[in-house]
């Protein structure tokens, strides 16, 4: 029996097999044994194979391969990875400039990570009714960057539901992992666009300013964009549109990206090392680099470039993986 995993609460899964069942299922014994660095082998958005059990659970037995998926250093094993979902047509990152601050290295090191599996990203800006004229500003400018590069920004205000209707065509007939640091408003955010969705929001904590952690599970919500109906009453199984719910995160440590690969990780970075004198060039002292070039002419902004040398220098990413 095969199905799709929707829910993932630790030790269980939900599987909606594609008879539209929902079964809880647990991994069989020795399927951690195939080689899988992950704390969380099987991911939500994996397509999976199942054997029910006579307890009316059952067992996954099998993982389906991959189109892409999204993955981080796991928080306390350094060696090991934890998936954050597979499967997936694009990711939404939500920030925020204030109420939390979502640092730019945060930003760039998921960016880089989309990059490096192929995943597209939409940057969504939250919370624009918080900001005061500086901080307008300080928005715009960033806003501006990442369009620049290439990427797709939007900004929004999931509390007023500000611009939140002008993200819908672009979940409609998609599977959209919704990520970002606590307190940056995904639980409010989910509340807009699935009417009854009832996730859990907290306010922002006055002592650390970061946000309470109300996510505790990955879990993939069907939107209500295919019919028009609610979202609860469509069938399951026939279900386009979904976006994935996952725990907000403080850092972003990544895992397995060669110091030559990360170049073409970074979209401009890329562009202009094409035309650095030596081919393993890696843009921090090099004679001839394009790159170094481009940055002092300001094609390349600094934050960009700062991200990407703690990428490329720190060996101990702890301060990246902190995790509530």
């Amino acid at each position: 029996m095969k199905g799709l995993v929707i829910k993932n609460t630790g030790s269980w899964y939900t599987v909606l097999t594609d008879d539209g069942q929902l079964i809880d299922c647990k991994i069989k014994g020795n399927f951690r044994l195939k080689g899988i660095r992950s704390t969380n082998p099987v991911a939500v958005g994996d397509r999976v194979q199942i054997v029910p059990n006579q307890e009316g659970t059952a067992f996954i037995t099998e993982i389906e391969d991959r189109r892409n998926y999204i993955i981080r250093k796991s928080i306390n094993l350094s060696k090991q990875s934890h998936i954050l979902a597979a499967n997936v047509d694009q990711a939404m990152l939500v920030v925020t400039v204030v109420n939390p601050q979502t640092s730019t290295t945060f930003i760039d090191r998921f960016l880089a990570s989309a990059e490096a599996y192929r995943v597209p990203v939409v940057l969504v800006f939250n919370k624009t009714d918080l900001l005061d004229e500086d901080m307008r500003r300080y928005q715009e400018a960033m806003v501006n960057l990442y369009q620049t590069i290439g990427y797709e920004c939007r900004q929004i205000s999931a509390g007023t539901g500000d611009g939140v209707e002008e993200l819908l065509p672009m979940l409609k007939d998609r599977i959209t992992l919704l990520s970002g640091n606590s307190g940056v408003g995904k639980s409010t955010l989910i509340n807009r666009l699935v009417p009854g969705a009832s996730q859990r929001t907290a306010e922002i904590s006055d002592a650390h300013n970061t946000g309470q952690h109300t996510t505790t599970f990955s879990e993939m919500i069907p939107l209500p964009l295919d019919g028009g109906g609610a979202a609860d009453g469509c069938e399951l199984a026939a279900v386009k549109s979904w976006l994935i719910d996952t725990p907000g995160i403080k850092g972003f440590g990544t895992f397995d990206m060669e110091p030559e690969e990360l170049t073409s990780y970074f979209k401009e970075i890329f562009h202009f090392s094409q035309d650095c004198r030596f081919s393993n060039c890696t843009h921090t002292h090099e004679p001839g680099c394009a790159v170094l070039k481009a940055l002092d002419e300001h094609y390349i902004a600094e934050s960009r470039y700062q991200s990407y040398l703690s990428m490329l220098n720190d060996k101990d990413e702890s301060k990246y993986r902190e995790a509530y």
